[in-house]
């Protein structure tokens, strides 16, 4: 049972990976592996009571870890972790249930088959062994990682014992040099914390090259007997945290049994702890490959593999390619908590919520005191909007681990949405009292405080979370407190009452008229600054629509009949995933699966609204196109040959068909224009949906440009992407006073300044109230001096300026 003599449960919290397993070699079927642990349970329940009390399992603990020397608060430390774990199956006097017990193989915390060996137990009508029974036995009866009372080979022993010698030295010269002298080397054990191990200091090259005599020495022994000693060097140096040197014995087995699962699972495990995270998923791929060649001859350790992988990928930023591991393991093994609640947060920042929520319910029912899978459940009905139960699960974490920093943080965020700025602060304070250095929760604390009322308190959160973070968007926060402070005294208002005169109105669309054709209209702005969120969210304004034409061009996708009927180029979400992490490679990981989340909830659950897992490759390209990178017309362009490319019959390269057409406006008004929503499907019905006619690029154009029925709004959102950086700080808008960014719009008659958003929204000043409202946009400071100096030239004339 390592992951219980090391003191951990069997699942620790967090991305971190399974390294513990049951043993691959040998997989008994489900009987024989339930009468193995009976056995073991019966050779432990000493007073017979159908249970297994704290002094017996501390005899189970001491006697399937024999190299460990235990204290006695270690002992007791094990203990609790496993009563707590597992208070389901406690029985009162008695203890641990059999059933119990067998969870605990089945959740990963041991290997039958070894620790049967371990004890010399024996099964009905089987051979009996010897526990001191030196002899080699072949590799296929290995077990994982052996160890002495195992039946193992004599010279795997013989070389654990010398890398514990080597290890203690090091150690204790390690422990001397940063002045640590009380140490007690002999109760050195795999328990104990490890030390950051200094690899440029002279002690640890003598320790790598007397490593390197250890690794010859194995290696001189036959193949079996070999790849038996490197992997166990291997594991006992990964648990002292020497993940490199691991890495090493792991590659050495490999070489010796290339296509044995268990080093390449071991060794990805290794180049994980090691950040190289593309390399660890290609060896949990090659352990993935070797189970699935070995005729189920892993079947124990698949659920692990599949774990792993996910972890890795989700480490890529794969999110969709992890969750179909997670929900692999936990198929292979439903209580397999640890995967349940690692498929609940993958699918939550997938955007899948309604799943993620069953995945963690699942997950907490097999735990109850989980505590992450406590607050990604309330993080996940926090965004269904089930704000009660949200608290009570936030609440459940917070009383499981009272530091939890992203309960804490995310109930606090909970309390602001509900308008609760008081009971937020505090949730950020507490934060803050485990993360001094956490930026977010001090700016949120600040956000917080200012709904609360607390200018001033605010303005000194605001100064610490600059001191913490130097990002633009704090500093000019302080000075828009500044100058709506200045202009307080300046009135001698209150504390609290920073935007008296910034009062505004909210005017119908109706009434808001535009001056000259180059003013944009205000529907297209809302549109546009909604699209452009969008953009920025995902970091398709950073990807080149000539590179989206040739990721197309390179694309092979074999035609799937699954859905519609006919024959179409579909591909499955994960597979799109992949697709996009070519078109984004700059994105770090967490800003990839950000964008990847917003993608799926925006675009491709209009694809797949049938909720198939597949969608239309074609139509996906398509709806990407006018918010890439590039010129108008490229844009229309790559969205053309995007639908012509999707095409499986008809068309001589040149044209597309009508119904498509009509089916990509749709879709791109369901996509980018809120108030269609996702009902209006991309299929056509009526009498469109039997007219064959193509269109050429020509009329695509006329249908596309269409202000109606196509979509009309990119030239709005192409002034946005080139103006919006822009900070015109001689400007302020009139109602929310901050300093105009990109396009500025100017009432004709009042004068008076309305920023971008501020201007589609409808918000005017109350201080000017008209039955009618004119604006002149202007994108530029050059074009308003210019147009200023007309207006100057008209006047000199005598005549009147309509402005």
């Amino acid at each position: 049972m390592d992951a219980i003599a090391a003191g951990v449960p069997p699942f620790s919290d967090g991305r971190s990976l399974m390294i513990g397993g049951t043993s691959p070699t040998m997989t008994p079927t489900a009987n024989l592996r339930s009468a193995k642990v009976r056995q073991i349970f019966n050779r432990f329940d000493a007073n017979g009571d159908g249970g297994l009390n704290r002094d017996e399992m501390a005899a189970l603990v001491v006697a399937l870890n024999p190299r460990v020397k235990f204290s006695d608060e270690q002992v007791s430390s094990i203990l609790d972790e496993v009563f707590r774990t597992y208070a389901d199956s406690i029985v009162f006097p008695a203890g641990l249930t059999f059933p119990g017990l067998l969870r605990t193989y089945d959740d990963g915390a041991g290997d039958v088959d070894r620790d049967f060996d371990a004890l010399s137990l024996t099964l009905p009508h089987s051979p009996s062994t010897s526990s001191n029974s030196t002899a080699s036995i072949s590799a296929g009866d290995e077990s994982f990682f052996p160890t002495k009372g195992v039946l193992t080979f004599a010279s795997t022993v013989t070389i654990l014992d010398d890398l514990d010698i080597l290890l203690k030295r090091l150690r204790s010269n390690q422990i001397q040099k940063s002045d640590s002298q009380n140490k007690n080397f002999d109760s050195f054990s795999e328990a104990e914390v490890e030390l950051d191990w200094d690899e440029s200091s002279s002690n640890y090259a003598v320790f790598v090259k007397d490593l390197a005599a250890l690794r010859r020495r194995a290696g001189d022994a036959g193949p079996e007997e070999a790849f038996d000693a490197h992997m166990a060097v291997g594991h006992s140096l990964y648990e002292h945290h020497l993940f490199y040197e691991a890495l090493c014995s792991f590659r050495l087995a490999v070489e010796v049994f290339p296509t044995d699962l268990r080093p390449h699972f071991r060794a990805g495990s290794a180049l994980y702890s090691l950040g190289r995270r593309a390399e660890a998923k290609v060896e949990f791929l090659l352990a993935l490959e070797a189970s699935t060649a070995g005729n189920n001859q892993w079947a124990d350790l698949l659920p692990q593999i599949h774990v792993n992988l996910g972890i890795a990928l989700e480490g890529e930023g794969l999110v969709l390619n992890a969750c179909d591991h997670y929900r692999e393991a936990a198929i292979l093994s439903p209580n397999h908590f640890r995967a349940l609640k690692l498929l609940g947060s993958a699918l939550f920042g997938a955007g899948e919520l309604s799943a993620a929520e069953k995945a963690l319910q699942e997950a907490v029912f097999l735990r109850p005191d989980y505590a992450d899978a406590h607050c990604d459940l309330g993080s996940v009905l926090h965004a269904m909007g089930e704000d009660e139960r949200a608290v009570q699960e936030f609440q459940k974490a917070i009383d499981l681990k009272p530091g939890h920093v992203d309960a804490l943080y995310n109930l606090g965020g909970l309390f602001m949405d509900a308008g609760r700025f008081v009971r937020a602060s505090e949730m950020y304070e507490r934060v803050l009292v485990v993360c001094p250095h956490n930026w977010r929760a001090q700016l949120n604390k600040a956000v917080a405080l200012l709904g609360a009322g607390e200018a001033k308190k605010a303005k000194k959160a605001l100064k610490e979370a600059l001191k913490l973070t130097q990002r633009t968007e704090v500093y000019h926060a302080i000075s828009h407190l500044k100058v709506m402070e200045g202009r307080r005294k300046k009135k001698g208002g209150k504390a609290g009452e920073l935007n008296k005169e910034g009062e505004f109105l909210v005017v119908e669309p109706s009434r808001f008229k535009s001056v000259g054709r180059k003013t944009t209209l205000r529907e297209d702005l809302t549109n546009a600054l909604q699209i452009r969120v969008f953009q920025r969210l995902t970091r398709l304004d950073r990807c080149d629509i000539e590179e989206l034409k040739k990721t197309m061009n390179e694309t092979d996708v074999p035609l799937s009949y699954s859905g519609g009927g006919g024959p179409a180029k579909s591909i499955r979400k994960a597979g799109l995933e992949t697709i996009l992490l070519k078109l984004l490679p700059f994105l770090r990981a967490e800003t990839f699966q950000g964008s990847v989340k917003a993608i799926n909830e925006k675009i491709l659950s209009v694809l797949d609204s049938s909720g198939s897992g597949r969608v239309d490759l074609g139509m996906f390209f398509a709806a990407i196109a006018p918010i890439c990178l590039g010129s108008t017309d490229r844009r229309k362009r790559i969205a053309f040959d995007s639908l012509l490319w999707r095409q499986t019959d008809g068309g001589n390269g040149e044209l597309i068909r009508r119904i498509d057409a009509v089916a990509y406006m749709k879709l791109l008004k369901a996509v980018y224009i809120p108030r269609h929503g996702v009902g209006e499907s991309t299929e056509t019905r009526g009498e469109s949906e039997f007219d064959a006619s193509m269109i050429s690029f020509g009329e695509f154009l006329e249908m596309f440009d269409n202000p109606k029925s196509g979509f009309g709004m990119l030239r709005a959102l192409v002034k946005l992407e080139t103006g919006d950086r822009i900070r015109r700080s001689q400007h302020t808008c009139s109602v929310c006073r901050y300093s105009i960014m990109g396009s500025r719009f100017m009432e004709a008659r009042q004068q008076f300044n309305l920023c971008s958003h501020c201007y589609s929204e409808g918000k005017v000043p109350s201080a000017f109230r008209q039955d009618e409202y004119r604006f002149k946009e202007y994108g530029s400071e050059a074009e308003a001096m210019k147009d200023k100096c007309a207006c100057f030239s008209l006047n000199s004339k005598g005549k009147k300026c309509d402005r």
